[in-house]
């Protein structure tokens, strides 16, 4: 079978779904374990400077978790139980943070910490700060520490806590604010940014600091930090990622700009370094929401390194960097946070003219995905249109749906040559002709697949293509719906005139409509239809 777009006549075809890139309460019949106390550890030798938990510690603090998730959630008696565990876990917390089992109870234990015993587990952490940071377990902890700050920073009811308290911190004299660990933890990693940005481990703690002096939560980072991703999945948070905002101190601000001049200063290392990388496409969009101006320079400094390298032999040095699996991510993240008119350039400098040579690349596709996700303004929607639609075909044939989802989605979202893209579909699905033909458009585009394939038919190239017959559209089940074939269907349904779409949808039997809605990527399909 032919990759062209001639050969689908041929021989038909199901186009590829795309190429994949990637990397205890009251009656509980146990003791409360606020009122008892891990084993004493006091006559075993010193520790030394990497600690380890006991088996006995591990059990209290497994049990001291299953019995804070039964307890009442308000009450003297549960306030009690937090205040003592977390005093156990503030005695233990190096052993804790760095061992697997006791780091992932950790984690959950801090997210029933007030402000004042939280602020003391992050104060013994401290002084082992990069060792905790660059520890496979450890660095979870200090994520999760800091991902409580929507929680407690600025809350009433932690300050009135503050105020009862006071009494406790004349012990080892005063304890540091919130504000203040979070500012501490700020300058650490600024005088040493090279170091933590560029550790496998080191780099999440920093990822997450950024959001955090922002005041603003990528929903992306915070599925990351919970476990492993697909390829796919890993992809999606450009898109799809729900930002959440909170209110930080002006001081977290100033911070953040700190950091972002921190970029600035070896901007080659985080472009061309894959762990570092990352650390620089969350900067971009904490900036992009927080401090627009700060975003640009960090944009402009990407841009001009980029386009200051040796030439390709096709056309600007930025297409090098775009083939690239490490800088096209980083390119992915500039493209969408572009200001309109600064965007409109860059199409005009470097992409202009290649188009089709990217949309048929393996990593280059992805970028120019995002750059068509960014496209906001007619100006800029029409040279790329008239550009890339005359291959929709060849591209869906190559195995790069996203491109094609991608530039549909941006003429609805401009809400031009709407008509022109939706002819274009069909043609690339082989339902334009004869007319009847579309009727069957909605199976083809949710399953990604061509008509004779769909409907299993052996027609010879150049042959007439043969009419729809009604009976084999309702006697075939309805193929697997795919997500980018879903995503297809729902923005041809926003269209303007989507009435091609809907009188297909209009011809499924019962048991089709049934099969699409039961359908995971399908059902958002049907809710469209509802609206």
């Amino acid at each position: 079978m032919g990759l062209g777009p001639r050969s689908l006549h041929k021989a038909g075809r199901r186009f590829p779904a795309g190429d994949k890139r990637g990397r205890g309460a009251k009656g509980s019949g146990r003791p409360p374990p606020g009122r008892q106390r891990p084993p004493d550890r006091s006559s075993e030798p010193a520790q030394d400077a990497h600690p380890h938990l006991s088996p006995e510690a591990l059990g209290y603090f497994r049990q001291a978790l299953s019995a804070l998730k039964e307890a009442p959630e308000t009450g003297e008696e549960r306030e009690l139980m937090v205040h003592n565990v977390l005093k156990e876990v503030e005695a233990e917390a190096l052993a804790l943070a760095t061992n697997r089992t006791g780091s992932e109870i950790m984690q959950e234990l801090l997210g029933f910490s007030p402000l004042k015993p939280l602020c003391r587990v992050w104060a013994t952490l401290r002084s082992n700060f990069r060792f905790v940071a660059c520890h496979r377990c450890g660095v979870h902890v200090l994520q999760s520490a800091l991902l409580q700050l929507p929680r407690l920073l600025g809350s009433p009811a932690e300050k009135a806590e503050e105020d009862v308290e006071e009494e406790e911190d004349g012990k080892d004299g005063p304890l540091e604010t919130l504000e203040e660990l979070v500012l501490g933890l700020a300058s650490e990693v600024c005088d040493d940014f090279l170091f933590y940005c560029g550790d496998t481990h080191g780099s999440f703690v920093v990822r997450t600091l950024l959001q955090v002096l922002g005041g603003t939560l990528l929903e992306s980072e915070r599925t990351r930090h919970r476990g492993s991703q697909s390829p796919e999945a890993q992809r999606a948070p450009t898109r799809e990622g729900k930002p959440s905002d909170f209110e930080v101190p002006e001081t977290f601000l100033n911070r953040l700009q700190d950091l972002s001049s921190c970029f600035l200063k070896d901007i080659a290392v985080f472009i061309t370094d894959k762990i570092s990388s990352f650390c620089l496409q969350v900067a971009l969009q904490i900036l992009h929401r927080k401090l627009p101006q700060f975003c640009a320079q960090l944009c402009n400094a990407v841009i001009g390194y980029l386009s200051s390298r040796n030439s390709s032999a096709d056309g600007s040095p930025l297409l090098l960097f775009l083939r690239d699996q490490t800088s096209s991510r980083l390119l992915e993240q500039v493209l969408l946070v572009l200001e309109p008119p600064r965007l409109q350039s860059l199409f005009e400098d470097h992409f202009q003219g290649q188009l089709q040579t990217l949309a048929a690349h393996p990593i280059a596709n992805f970028p120019l995905q995002r750059l068509l996700d960014a496209v906001t303004t007619a100006e800029l929607l029409s040279p790329v249109f008239e550009e890339l639609s005359p291959a929709l075909e060849a591209v869906l044939a190559q195995g790069h749906p996203g491109v094609v989802i991608a530039l549909v989605g941006a003429c609805r979202r401009v809400g031009a040559h709407q008509a022109r893209v939706l002819q274009l579909l069909l043609e690339a699905f082989h339902c334009a002709e004869p007319p009847s033909r579309q009727v069957a458009c909605v199976p083809l585009f949710a399953t990604l697949t061509a008509y004779e394939v769909y409907y299993r038919l052996a027609e010879e190239e150049g042959a007439v293509p043969a009419e729809h017959q009604v009976e084999m559209g309702t006697a075939r089940a309805l193929g697997e719906v795919t997500v980018l074939g879903s995503l297809l269907l729902q923005h041809l349904l926003h269209f303007s005139s989507p009435g091609i779409v809907l009188r297909s949808l209009g011809a499924l039997t019962g048991p089709q409509l049934l099969t699409l809605a039961q359908n995971p990527a399908g059902s958002h399909v049907s809710t469209c239809t509802s609206l």
